[in-house]
């Protein structure tokens, strides 16, 4: 005959037979098998009760200014990050960090005018990223070399400034034109004569007033600290000469000072010193 337990071994048996619950989704946001679609809800930052499974993030058209340094809480799966028709302004150069398996980055129409390649540096398996409808007008090539993996890049619609400044940028588009999309879109704003002029459409020619090697900025500083210090080298070795030649002139004017008296013996033997 068995033995009733009483209610709280049934209770207990019904709190194993429950199911996990699931990761916690943001309030603003809506989450299904891993997406999770935050757009439209007037955000200004990031949401941080992510589940470290997110596998798609998308924030589009919200009111994102900064992306700091622990703007997004680890997220080892995400493949894809979508931020477009935000006010974004600043990536900081740590923003990224802890998203290296992202394959998709959308920053595009947004307030974007510089880019560090120190930001990128994370997104070793980026794939594709458009930065499309931002207000760049320069690009370091380095940004694109930070990015082993890229198969898809889109720059349309920002003010490009067609200067001797735009020349690396333009070597790396032209080696990697398979890369470049919308190129039609890719166009000049300033200066004023090639308002609207692709970029694609230059030519080796058209940089032949450029100077060639160009300097960075640590070039610069290292001259800045070279320079005294060869001045006052050059001044110690001029001084150092000089005074070598004076000595040297003060010697050939008074030789009895080095020169050895010679002596002459006569015939008597008496000893006379010339």
């Amino acid at each position: 005959m068995g033995c009733w337990r009483g209610p709280s071994t049934v209770l207990a048996y019904l709190l194993l037979l429950r199911p996990l619950p699931s990761p916690a989704c943001p309030a603003a946001c809506r989450c299904s098998s891993g997406e999770v679609d935050c757009s439209e809800h007037a955000l200004r930052e990031v949401p941080q009760s992510l589940s470290t499974n997110t596998s798609a993030l998308w924030l589009g058209y919200n009111f994102i200014t900064v992306l700091g340094p622990r703007s997004f809480p680890p997220l080892p799966g995400l493949l894809l990050l979508s931020l477009p028709h935000n006010r974004l302004a600043l990536i900081h150069s740590q923003a990224l960090v802890g998203l290296g398996a992202l394959q998709e980055l959308d920053l595009s129409n947004n307030y974007l005018t510089v880019l560090t390649p120190e930001t990128f540096l994370p997104l070793t398996s980026l794939a594709t990223l458009n930065l499309g409808s931002n207000r760049l007008g320069e690009l370091e090539p380095g940004v694109l070399h930070a990015l082993p993996q890229l198969r898809a890049l889109l720059l349309q619609d920002n003010p490009w400034v067609c200067s001797c400044s735009i020349l690396p940028l333009w070597r790396w588009l032209s080696h990697n034109r398979e890369k470049v999309q919308e190129k039609s879109l890719l166009l000049c704003r300033v200066p004023e004569r090639l308002n609207k002029y692709p970029i694609m459409a230059f030519r080796n020619e058209s940089f032949r007033q450029c100077q060639e090697t160009s300097l960075s900025a640590q070039h610069y500083i290292t001259f800045l600290i070279i320079g005294p210090f060869s001045f006052m080298a050059s001044i110690i070795f001029c001084t150092f000469m000089g005074s070598i030649i004076v000595v040297y002139h003060n010697l050939r004017r008074e030789p009895h000072f080095w020169r050895r008296p010679r002596i002459c013996r006569g015939r008597r033997g008496r000893v006379t010193r010339l």
